[in-house]
């Protein structure tokens, strides 16, 4: 491409036609689909090991934790045999790390042979901007290596905040990177932050019976999620044991030694064995020295770029992943790399749906897609709210579910769907039926008039779907049409029909006879 500081190149003068910077779930589809695309691609990691944040230490690690701790911990089962039920009465740390690195492996293999098949070359060391169109890696070895590309894709990914008047220590006071590294399970746990991630290991770590304080600064948390869940989900942890502390903020905490002490802004104090610290992440950035091609960031560290294309202010520059921020989701940045390829590549490719699924792997899970209750109150949209609990389907009750429930919003203009919420076992893979039925623009007639496997927890759509409609104004198509009976002008009335004539006559001459008889007895 040509600058006004380069002279002129073809893409041949360039030793790759694409330069990927991160092989997270961004970098890897990008790459993937440069590959076969037939395009010269380099995948460059700081690791040694293909995956970034997402498969080591944060979307793959996380989930694979909450599986085994459901697991071995036997809480799904605890409604049919009670709440001591266990499947392995001491659970260890190395309990849970074993089938993790087990997990990791396999990912790690399957992603080195994607890589492999499609041609996609990687190199494992830090990269810096040198040029509009050359990089600097240098290696753990010391060695440094300049390559040159056409087109260049930031896929850096994110990393954890971490405050200076935190005692981090690797141990006892830990991040959200360092937590999967745990020697032992604390008996006590205090988890500062609810969001995604805080929200997430706080509930996993109450499943293990361990004594759980979530704090939040704000009086509110998750807030991109409907209310109506919210409070749902806030009973549940609080009855399975989660201490939840809304509207507080931190003060000071201290390492104590044999515990840490937290003492909030309202004087209160919280101990714990441990102290996991998840309170927001900043964009890797900082080491791609972005002032060499006239690059900037936010306060947090994050570029920002055209949604559609994902080109940052520079054009022959892209960013996708959580470093450009929100939803900051592994599956929306799937997409995102896969789209940001293309563009770059100059090959037509189906742009991204409108509607996504959020997916937040807590105990109880949650998963939402669409418009929120209150996003709908904010547009002036009116609608009708369809509700299913999951102890209402027969499936509900054959795998012991006392909680979980589905919400449907629609509108009454239109009876499309507009939103769906659930809260329960099973709600991320739930959600994927409500976001075809939303993308494809779909209303609530479809779950009324098709047929769901029974016994399901997808059934549940069903009942949601019909208390909607049940409540809604019937379409004119639906309406039963009765025949109407023929009109008779009323001069004709006694010639039409002499015995419905004399039927009449008949009953007014009772009616009169009636009312004599109450004015005497009145008398």
């Amino acid at each position: 491409m040509t600058t006004a500081a380069t002279p002129t190149m073809t893409n041949f003068d360039y030793d790759y036609d694409l330069v990927i910077i991160g092989s997270g779930p961004s970098g890897r589809t990008a790459a993937i689909q440069a590959g076969k695309l037939k395009r010269r691609v380099l995948v460059i990691d700081r690791a040694d090991r293909l995956g970034g944040v997402s498969v080591h230490t944060g979307t793959v690690p996380s989930k694979t934790l909450r599986e085994t701790v459901l697991n071995l911990s036997g809480w799904r089962e605890r409604s049919f045999y009670g709440r001591s039920y266990r499947v392995k009465d001491q659970i260890a740390a190395e309990d849970l790390k074993a089938r993790l690195h087990m997990t990791l492996d396999h990912e790690v293999d399957v992603l080195e042979h994607q890589f492999n098949r499609n041609h996609v070359e990687w190199l494992a060391g830090l990269a810096k901007f040198i040029g509009p169109h050359e990089i600097e890696v240098a290696t753990e070895a010391g060695d440094t290596t300049r390559i040159t590309g056409e087109k260049f894709l930031i896929a850096t990914g994110t990393r954890t905040y971490r405050p200076d008047d935190v005692p981090f220590n690797g141990k006892t006071v830990v991040d959200g990177d360092e937590f999967l590294e745990m020697s032992s399970i604390p008996r006590s746990l205090v988890v500062v932050g609810a969001g995604v991630i805080g929200v997430e290991y706080a509930t996993m770590f109450s499943t293990l019976d361990v004594r759980v304080t979530l704090i939040e600064p704000r009086s509110t948390f998750l807030d991109f999620i409907d209310s109506t869940l919210i409070q749902d989900f806030t009973h549940q942890i609080r009855e399975n044991g989660v201490d939840l502390r809304l509207g507080a903020a931190i003060d000071k905490i201290e390492d104590a030694g044999s515990h840490i002490e937290v003492t909030l802004d309202n004087g209160r104090h919280v101990r714990g064995e441990m102290l996991l610290f998840a309170a927001g992440r900043m964009g890797n950035t900082d080491g791609l020295n972005l002032d060499a091609v006239g690059l900037e960031t936010d306060h947090r560290g994050r570029l920002s770029v055209e949604r559609k294309t994902y080109q940052t202010a520079v054009p022959h520059i892209y960013a996708t992943g959580d470093v450009i921020g929100h939803p900051s989701l592994a599956s929306t940045s799937l997409q995102q790399g896969r789209v940001a390829a293309c563009h770059a590549l100059e090959t037509p490719t189906l742009p991204e749906s409108p509607w996504y699924p959020y997916g937040i792997y807590s105990v109880p899970e949650m998963s939402t897609c669409g418009m929120s209750e209150e996003e709908l109150h904010e547009r002036g949209i009116h609608y009708e709210i369809g509700v299913a609990r999951f102890r209402e389907t027969s499936r509900g009750h054959i795998m012991g579910l006392e909680h979980g429930m589905l919400k449907m919003l629609i509108s009454l203009k239109t009876r499309r769907v507009l939103g769906v919420q659930i809260v329960g076992e099973g709600a991320t893979e739930l959600i994927h039926i409500g976001q075809a039925v939303m993308n494809l623009q779909g209303t609530v007639d479809y779950f009324v008039q098709n047929t769901f496997n029974y016994p399901t927890l997808a059934e549940a759509y069903k009942i949601a779907g019909l208390d909607a409609f049940n409540r809604m104004p019937i379409p004119k198509e639906f309406k039963v049409k009765r025949p109407t009976a023929p009109t008779v002008k009323s001069t004709d009335k006694a010639t039409a029909n002499p015995a419905q004539a004399a039927q009449v006559s008949q009953v007014a001459k009772v009616s009169q006879a009636s009312q004599a008889a109450d004015k005497k007895d009145a008398t």
